[in-house]
């Protein structure tokens, strides 16, 4: 899930930023410091958005940079357990796809891909349902639940989905199975 939220960092400006408005050279330094990095309690910074606060200003001894507390607002990425989200299968293995959600990839192990016993295809790089004939293969997009979260430090992260539920799964076979569901006559009891 997407959020705005307010941290707190220490900001390193070296010296080649001293010629800047202080703002600026603070903002630009905790972009360099934060975008891109894997916190566990805030996820992955996508952007700073706001400086919101700045105090300190300390010189470390053998450190040209001068040091500031700041507050600010960031763009960040964390996915919750239960969440549903979109995504793009980036690989297929005999053990499961990978799929981006967001920034990440999370991973659906072949027994959470579908209510279905799957094989793998090594040759076309795709995972088969035995019964239904369903495929999953590289850039399919896909529909899953967030199963499991646990974002560790120095950017290690496992994200689990599972599609073996109602309304998971491979979007085109969704879309198929809802245009079959129209065309069946209803049966009264």
């Amino acid at each position: 899930m997407y959020k705005i939220m307010t941290c707190r960092e220490k900001v390193r400006v070296a010296p080649s930023k001293f010629g800047m408005d202080i703002n600026d050279a603070i903002k630009e330094s905790l972009r360099e410091q934060v975008e891109g990095k894997l916190y566990p309690d805030t996820g992955i910074v996508l952007a700073v958005t706001n400086l919101k606060t700045v105090t300190g200003g300390d010189i470390v001894p053998e450190d040209g940079a001068i040091f500031y507390e700041a507050e600010f607002e960031c763009l960040a990425f964390i996915p919750e357990l239960n969440e549903i989200a979109v995504g793009q299968v980036v690989d297929v293995t005999a053990y499961g796809a990978f799929i981006r959600i967001g920034p990440v990839d999370a991973m659906a192990h072949v027994s959470q891909i579908m209510d279905d016993k799957v094989g793998y295809n090594e040759k076309a790089g795709m995972l088969v349902g035995k019964k239904t004939g369903i495929k999953l293969k590289k850039d399919d997009l896909v529909r899953g639940r967030v199963a499991s979260v646990s974002l560790g430090r120095g950017g290690r992260s496992k994200i689990a989905l599972t599609m073996r539920q109602p309304g998971l799964g491979v979007l085109a076979e969704i879309e198929k199975e809802k245009k079959s569901a129209k065309k069946r006559p209803e049966r009264k009891g």
